[in-house]
């Protein structure tokens, strides 16, 4: 069985390539709009279309980036799963070239619309210019010497690429491979001229690797040229210090949530506000035990997988992240810079309902629309709104952003703020105060950091 970072970048990548198609019909039908041509402007329903598919697009793209730059070093990979990695990493580099392709050759000859994806959205943090920047990439020199050589290990090892469809997980990668690997050659021709024109101290650190290396070395680097400057820092590795991580783990009670922040990272400008993450706190075996949930109809068929989840760490958590809704070791969320946990204002017997009936979402995929009004795929925060929603009284205000009605974290830490529903219970933002603040005295960093609407 593959390692529980492969399975999640290989269901990430899955998902994507068919969503991307979702997105791509989304944008046949925006171009075919003949309104928009003829009067030269969109309507208000038009532009609401536009900035979805636009949000829509960005969000996908940044969970992409995340798994072609989370590789570091190929010799930290056991050998026997470098071509795994590889595979997960070049049919997410296919689906980001593909779809910055597909863009093109839909708007090439459409400027009102190539005007409309270029205006970004400052609710989720898309520079403007972002899609000229992008298909800018395309033809960059330095872009087509680092891809030449993943291109290169994918011809030469296609065989063994290809038996890895063997795996359920990983057969519709071998199926993007297949069906648009050929969005990715690189000519001789175009190495050549490219490796010229690169920098040559950068061409000989690269030429010294080994092939697997230089290939998947190669597809983070694309990936880091098809992003503006200011996206992320590679190398960073938020984490909660130690000391800290024990006192919340002591204050965490089942049905907490947990909202954090990575610095550096792409998500952070896809999602809104300085809090863009969110996930449901379940509490030990022990405690769910306690709850009476191990031997609930939602819970029992996962037990043995939650019991079997990181065993360093025995705490649970229920979060979507970009491979879908899943229980998660504690250890997932607290990998983060900054973390603020908040209490539903209800009674226990609440809290036990609630967590079941989030269970019902597991094994979901993540909702890269932000869509609160469908529920067969959920971003972090609706995970907390469809636990909670209705239980014990408890309501969620709906915000609409990029014409769609949703929940931020930052919405949910607002309701704590103003102890309506939720109360804080901790707070730790080492940018604005180095302590781990408690309860009441939090209040003035939730304050700070939050986008009141």
């Amino acid at each position: 069985m593959l390692p529980d970072d492969l399975q999640a970048q290989a269901r990430t990548v899955a998902h994507l390539a068919t969503y991307f198609d979702e997105l791509k019909q989304a944008a046949v039908r925006l171009r075919e709009q003949a309104g928009v041509r003829e009067r030269g402007f969109f309507s208000p329903s038009e532009d609401e279309a536009a900035r979805q598919l636009l949000v829509s697009y960005w969000m996908a793209r940044a969970a992409l980036f995340d798994v072609a730059i989370g590789y570091r070093d190929a010799a930290e990979i056991p050998p026997a799963l470098r071509p795994t990695r590889f595979l997960i990493a070049y049919t997410a580099a296919i689906l980001l070239v593909d779809a910055a392709r597909f863009l093109r050759e839909q708007y090439h000859d459409h400027p009102i619309v190539r005007a409309k994806l270029n205006e970004g959205d400052t609710n989720f943090g898309i520079p403007a210019e972002s899609y000229d920047t992008v298909q800018r990439s395309l033809t960059s020199p330095i872009h087509l010497w680092h891809l030449y050589h993943a291109v290169r290990y994918r011809e030469d090892h296609a065989d063994e690429l290809r038996s890895l469809a063997s795996d359920p997980l990983l057969a519709p990668l071998v199926g993007v491979l297949d069906r648009l690997g050929d969005r990715l050659h690189v000519s001789v021709l175009d190495f050549a001229t490219a490796r010229i024109r690169a920098r040559t101290r950068q061409a000989s650190n690269v030429v010294r690797r080994s092939l697997v290396d230089r290939a998947l070395y190669g597809l983070q680097k694309v990936a880091c040229l098809m992003v503006t400057d200011k996206f992320t820092r590679l190398g960073h590795q938020p984490a909660i210090p130690a000391p800290i991580a024990a006192e919340l783990r002591a204050l965490l009670r089942p049905g907490d949530v947990i909202v954090n922040r990575k610095e550096f990272a792409l998500t952070n400008y896809f999602l809104p506000g300085y809090w863009p993450h969110a996930a449901l706190y379940l509490g030990q075996p022990d405690d769910l035990a306690r709850m009476g949930l191990d031997q609930h109809i939602e819970m029992k068929p996962r037990w043995r997988r939650l019991l079997n989840l990181d065993q360093a760490e025995p705490r649970r958590v229920l979060e979507a992240l970009r491979d879908g809704v899943w229980l998660r070791s504690l250890a997932n969320p607290f990998r983060a810079d900054a973390v603020a946990i908040v209490r539903p204002k209800l009674s226990s017997d609440d809290i036990t309902h609630a967590i079941s009936r989030g269970l019902i979402h597991e094994g979901k995929p993540y909702d890269f629309d932000f869509d609160f009004t469908r529920s067969d795929r959920l971003v972090c925060t609706e995970v907390v709104y469809r636990s909670y929603d209705g239980i014990g009284g408890m309501k969620f205000p709906l915000v609409r952003r990029a014409g769609r009605l949703t929940i931020a974290a930052e919405d949910i830490l607002a309701m704590a703020l103003n102890r309506h529903q939720f109360e804080p219970v901790a707070v730790f933002a080492p940018g604005r105060e180095p302590r781990l603040l408690r309860g009441a005295e939090s209040d003035a960093i939730l304050r700070a950091t939050l986008v009141m609407e």
